[in-house]
């Protein structure tokens, strides 16, 4: 762990400090994901990676290691897988145990392995093998999805994957697992060629029926081939979120984008433990990247913000203007829609996390091209109020933003208690792994 004042300047909010938590100079650091179920509910330790990128790690490498953080011991790194292979980390709601895969499959073939460990690398086991085709159907999974997620009541863990069968060229399906963890059995609960991207989150409710809702995403217009490779990118009308039960019933929308103007960009979270939940956007008209947070409505055919009985409300509408920034074409961090310039740009932001409270939001922002910026704001009245009392915590130097998945991406979150913010960024060369205290 280093103290990094020299990432500080005279914009950053006063009172904070820089922790680098990896610099391995010839091996890669990241965080998992910002909705990533990683911390401990006592924001003391959480789990992060070495050998990786900010979307996940190459299951062939041997030197992808998951590694707990424990913060109280001065950020101490401890190891705590060392199979090659291993993927999709959760931890339990009670910060016990941490849940992961350990991927050995190939299309229609090999086998996938749920394990489960003590945070202090006690008690390791295997909770069940998966090599053969799921129940009911004639699916194997493949190309494990990089993040899973667990249930409030930590009974449940949902998992993507690649369902195609190496044969089928056209549309191949991808779908989701839902592991009951007390009886060791798995269900696919959805399935199809849009869901080769689902960004899958649990609600972190503590609501016994809203405890069952996962958080997924639908990749309109993604294209695949037989092997499950992706060849072709949204267009048009582009994804939309949706929400359904972990049994695979009671499918439904959350009102973003899909009506020529708003697009969402494929990052949303969980208010906190609430039933909302929020998504930033790209817009045409004004050239902007909003966050809005919405309720999930019945589904009426993929309608996006246009869905009947639409509620949202858009949390950046006073983001303050000391720090809209000029943009011109063809600029790194500038959107693809602009066509004239200079113009300013009132806010354009990219990923976000709450704290588990829903009180406080970090969010990564535009211009990108100058290494980004890294805000907290606090929540509201869910549905009513904008953010308020925005801090710029600082620049983290960040390279060219590419959307390559070698690419470092910024990705910031906060720890349960929003006390703490994480973040990624490569100005030391390469992908490493950071931390911010003093909130």
């Amino acid at each position: 762990m280093k103290i990094r004042t020299d990432l500080l300047d005279k914009n950053s909010a006063k009172g904070i400090e820089v922790l680098q938590l990896t610099s391995d100079k010839d091996v890669t650091g990241s965080h998992v994901y910002m909705e990533a179920q990683i911390f401990t509910p006592d924001s003391k330790r959480f789990v992060l990676h070495r050998s990786a990128n900010s979307h996940g790690s190459n299951h062939h490498d041997p030197k992808h290691q998951y590694l707990v953080c424990d913060i109280e011991d001065g950020c101490r790194l401890t190891p705590i897988t060392e199979e090659i292979g291993a993927t999709a980390p959760s931890v339990t709601p009670d910060g016990q145990f941490m849940y992961y895969f350990v991927n050995e499959t190939e299309i229609n073939g090999g086998r996938l392995i749920l394990k489960r460990v003590r945070l202090d690398g006690s008690d390791r086991g295997t909770i069940m093998v998966v090599d053969t085709e799921l129940p009911g159907t004639r699916f194997r999974p493949s190309r494990i999805y990089s993040l899973s997620t667990i249930s409030s009541d930590g009974k449940r863990l949902a998992l993507p994957a690649f369902m195609g069968d190496g044969q089928t060229a056209e549309m191949p399906p991808f779908g989701m697992m839902v592991f009951d963890l007390d009886n060791a059995n798995v269900q696919l609960v959805i399935s199809g060629p849009t869901w080769c991207n689902m960004h899958p989150q649990y609600s972190r409710s503590l609501n016994p029926e809203e405890s069952h809702d996962i958080l997924i995403q639908e990749a309109h217009s993604y294209a695949a081939n037989a092997s499950g490779e992706i060849t072709s990118k949204p267009d048009g009308k582009g994804t939309d979120i949706h929400v359904i039960r972990d049994d695979g019933t009671n499918f439904r929308t959350m009102p973003w984008g899909r009506d020529g103007n708003e697009r969402c960009q494929g990052h949303q979270c969980w208010r906190g433990r609430s039933h909302w939940a929020i998504t930033s956007t790209h817009t045409h008209q004004p050239p902007e990247a909003q966050l809005i947070e919405g309720l999930a409505v019945p589904d009426a055919g993929h309608l996006g913000l246009k869905t009947p009985e639409a509620v949202r409300n858009e949390l950046s509408r006073e983001f303050p203007s000391k720090y809209f920034y000029q943009i011109t074409p063809g600029a790194s961090g500038s959107s693809n829609h602009i066509s004239q310039a200079p113009l300013t740009v009132k806010s354009y932001f990219y990923h976000f996390a709450t704290d588990i409270e829903g009180r406080r939001i970090i969010t990564d922002a535009a211009p990108l091209d100058n290494g980004g910026r890294i805000f907290v704001a606090e929540l509201g009245e869910a549905g009513k109020d904008p953010l308020k009392n925005f801090r710029l915590l600082l620049n983290p130097h960040n390279g060219p933003y590419s959307k390559t998945p070698e690419s470092c991406h910024i990705h910031p979150f906060l720890s349960p208690d929003g006390t703490m913010a994480f973040f990624n960024s490569d100005e030391s060369g390469i992908s490493q792994a950071y931390m911010i205290r003093g909130l």
